[in-house]
């Protein structure tokens, strides 16, 4: 897992496919579009745009996808994100290879990182993580979660 700000992004060490598919979401301006799927580069890289309220970190499961990064993007609000390194997730459901996830219940040395606007959590294929949480209280966020394919970091 790494985390940055959209500000420093030139930065923040992120292979040169990251950065490439941050600047394509950014340019699409997700905060100015309603939750959905917006396609970047088709299959390729995409973004999920959502918003919806926090929730308490107990009431949700992890997630871990296999063929797809996972960047994190807050647009607003504030939001605490779960997570662990590959190979720590626990208590896993079928994966859904199609839809690219399988939730967990539980991470083994589970750490957290708080999300303000401007800020991305960038997960790689295996690593769990659990969006979406409280920070304290329950509040409305919007974010947009880019999905890269992993073969496209191998080039």
């Amino acid at each position: 897992m790494v985390t940055g700000e959209i500000q420093s992004l030139d930065s923040a060490g992120l292979h040169p496919v990251l950065v490439e598919a941050l600047a394509l979401a950014l340019t699409a301006r997700p905060q100015d579009k309603s939750p959905g799927r917006y396609e970047l580069r088709g299959d390729d890289i995409f973004m999920n745009v959502m918003a919806f309220p926090t929730q308490p970190a107990t009431s949700k499961k992890a997630e871990l996808h296999v063929q797809y990064v996972d960047i994190q993007l807050l647009l607003s609000g504030e939001e605490r994100i779960l997570f662990g390194v590959a190979g720590t997730a626990r208590q896993c459901e079928e994966l859904h290879a199609d839809e690219d996830y399988q939730l967990c219940s539980a991470i083994e040395n589970e750490q957290t990182v708080t999300l303000k606007p401007g800020m991305f959590a960038v997960f790689m294929p295996g690593e769990p993580h659990k969006p979406g949480c409280n920070v304290a209280l329950s509040r409305d966020i919007k974010k947009t979660v880019v999905k890269v394919r992993a073969s496209l970091l191998a080039c």
